[in-house]
């Protein structure tokens, strides 16, 4: 079956949805298919989550899907707790701009969002359609762009946009991959988690928020017994605070422009904060703006100077966890039942014993050894690195030139307005991209605000 739209969305998570709403609200009819194997359209990898333990990792205040709204989330909540939805909410005890929703309750917003979205699109007659599939390949000539899906239907339409979202590492296949995936258990599967022995002992690969999400699961799942957690650097995500305003130091100073000269000007300001007795978040979270512009004007020198050694630093200190999720992690350490280790994964291990064995090499040290655990968690975070993700349509894309590795091997590469480059760094007319396949681009961008705001841009583009 051939399909015309005016425009295709690979992608129903976040992204994709958003872009839907920002394209819906604007005047003008256009046709508009969402491409999404999942069930539901607003949800993607980051919020399908069904535990009330998996929370945002961002307070209300923080997390709008409206850039012209700030305080759109924390209004939706405040009527949804009004009318009786979520009265577990009471149990955190702060204003509900404070409050940290679960994450699946987070696509119920954006359900909604895009539910009132297709009201006001209908008045000038914009609709938006879900398709459930997987798009396989992806195809482009002068006058539409061509999606071959995997159920053998074609869609054509005027643009399409990339909005894949994220590929978690649990659960993404990868090329020339260590079978690590296949031996591990999924972050987030409670239920499979809940056939373990609540005693063994579980073993997880990477430090970030994933591994924090793993921990919630077990604990959800009746586990009591030791996790050994294994990273490069050893380091836990600070929990998230509600710090007072700070003075905009970067906007102060645009000489700030290098990683090196940001990191020297950022400890200062953190030392100066704690000196007046302020928490040294609040210095932190006033660079989150200026990032795109930072790490868009720096080198490739400068860029991977920043990933090799600011960046597990970057990540435990910007990418805080959530309170109650914070304090179950604080809990367990302070039990000595959490062991964090840092250590490099070095592959699986054959094992005659029931289980699972893998190959560490502590930090520091030259020579590895075995470890052993009745279960195996994959917590290694997100893959940004196209060439990896052993996935038809990113293989498609790279293997016909559209697209090409950004930064660093960051994602894809595109144009300031999201229009895709290919291989020869030529700006496509009709492909584009937004969200997390941008990575390279703008360092930060799976952040609900960064997506709100690259939906409203690309949505303005598009209907231009």
């Amino acid at each position: 079956m051939n399909q015309r739209a005016d425009i295709l969305i690979i992608g129903g998570g976040l992204s994709g949805t958003m872009l839907a709403v920002q394209l819906l609200r604007l005047p003008g009819q256009r046709r508009i298919l969402i491409i999404e194997p999942r069930a539901e359209l607003g949800r993607g990898e980051a919020y399908s989550a069904v535990e009330l333990g998996h929370t945002l990792n961002g307070n209300a205040a923080r997390m709008s899907v409206d850039p012209d709204n700030p305080d759109d989330l924390t209004q939706w909540l405040t009527a949804h707790i009004a009318a009786g939805g979520w009265p577990e909410s009471a149990e955190q005890n702060v204003p509900v701009s404070e409050l940290f929703p679960p994450r699946g309750l987070f696509g119920v917003y954006v359900q909604q969002r895009l539910a009132e979205a297709r009201v006001a699109g209908a008045r000038h007659g914009s609709t938006v359609e879900h398709v459930r599939a997987e798009v396989v390949d992806l195809q482009t000539d002068a006058d539409s762009v061509q999606l071959t899906l995997n159920d053998g239907q074609h869609l054509n339409g005027a643009f399409a946009v990339l909005a894949t979202g994220m590929f978690p590492a649990a659960r993404t296949p990868q090329k020339d991959s260590s079978g690590l995936n296949a031996a591990a258990l999924d972050p987030w599967d409670v239920a499979a988690m809940r056939q373990l022995d609540p005693q063994s002992t579980v073993l997880i690969i990477g430090s970030g928020l994933t591994m924090v999400d793993a921990v919630v699961s077990l604990e959800q799942a009746g586990h009591r017994g030791p996790i050994d957690v294994f990273s490069r650097h050893g380091l836990l995500p600070h929990v998230r605070r509600q710090p007072p305003a700070w003075v905009d130091f970067l906007a102060q100073d645009p000489g700030i422009r290098t990683p090196r000269q940001l990191l020297h000007e950022l400890r200062r300001q953190c030392l100066d904060a704690i000196a007046q007795g302020i928490d040294w978040q609040a210095p932190l979270d006033t660079v989150r703006a200026h990032i795109g512009r930072l790490w868009s004007q720096a080198t490739d020198v400068q860029r991977r100077q920043f990933v090799r050694h600011v960046r597990p630093w970057w990540e435990s200190h910007h990418h805080r966890s959530p309170p109650l999720s914070a304090a179950l992690v604080e809990r367990l350490h302070n039990a000595g039942r959490l062991r964090i280790q840092a250590a490099s994964f070095k592959g699986l291990e054959p094992s005659t014993q029931q289980g699972v064995s893998i190959r560490i090499r502590p930090r520091g040290e030259s020579e590895t050894r075995v470890v052993h655990g009745a279960a195996l968690i994959n917590s290694s975070g997100i893959e940004y690195d196209w060439r990896r993700v052993a996935r038809p349509l990113p293989q498609q894309l790279l293997a016909r030139g559209l697209v090409r590795p950004g930064p660093l091997a960051l994602g894809i590469t595109a144009a300031v307005d999201g229009a895709v480059l290919n291989a020869e760094g030529q700006v496509a007319s009709r492909l584009f991209a937004m969200g997390p396949p941008l990575r390279g681009m703008w360092w930060e961008s799976t952040a609900v605000t960064d997506v709100a705001l690259q939906a409203r841009a690309l949505a303005a583009r598009l209907a231009g």
